[in-house]
């Protein structure tokens, strides 16, 4: 999988979601390779996108599309303000990944100084996350070269994902957790997220 992450600001939301509307009716249906994306603006007026790819190459030929191209320049640059752009293809999937029936969705930012020790210690929770908080449905993170990251985590709602962040983790979890510095140095919340499968 293929993951790029579009992230700007916006004062519409609506313009938002209507340019993300016309890219659905008019381009999705020529984009080989697109597998769905999330996305959403945050309170502050922060725009995440997050767009699957099964592969980086469908991914720029997605991007070298003349009407792709065109969609940007006329209606998805004018919506979203100082766009910038995450690529990655070292994605990990936590439980089945994204889910189109999250009603809260929380992006993590961050920087992993050991990435594989940071995934590894990912995979270990996964098999208790249904018990400590059944309000995760699944996730998708995607890492960069440098250890920077993006973490998309799903949730049943966003008043079961409260409650779920009070609960107090076992003591082994917490002692595990003493090892790492926090490496998340954000976090957006798209309280109204939309989705899109391919």
């Amino acid at each position: 999988m293929f993951v790029q992450v579009i992230r700007g600001k916006t004062k519409d939301a609506a313009a938002v979601r209507a340019a993300d509307e016309k890219w659905k009716k008019e381009l999705k249906p020529g984009a080989k390779g697109y597998l769905g994306a999330t996305s959403g603006v945050a309170d502050d007026g922060t725009v995440v996108i997050v767009a699957r790819f099964d592969s980086e190459e469908a991914a720029r030929a997605n991007s070298e599309r003349p009407e792709q191209g065109k969609w940007w320049n006329d209606v998805g640059s004018k919506s979203i303000e100082n766009a910038a752009f995450f690529d990655s293809s070292d994605v990990e999937l936590f439980r089945d990944g994204g889910s189109d029936k999250a009603g809260f969705v929380q992006v993590m930012v961050g920087k992993a100084d050991d990435v594989a020790k940071y995934k590894e210690f990912s995979k270990s929770m996964e098999s208790r996350m249904s018990e400590l908080r059944p309000d995760v449905i699944g996730g998708v993170t995607a890492f960069a070269s440098d250890g920077r990251f993006y973490d998309v985590t799903y949730f049943s709602s966003e008043a079961e994902a409260r409650e779920g962040e009070k609960k107090e983790m076992p003591a082994d979890i917490q002692d595990a957790m003493k090892d790492w510095s926090n490496p998340i140095q954000e976090y957006i919340d798209l309280r109204d997220p939309w989705f899109d499968s391919a």
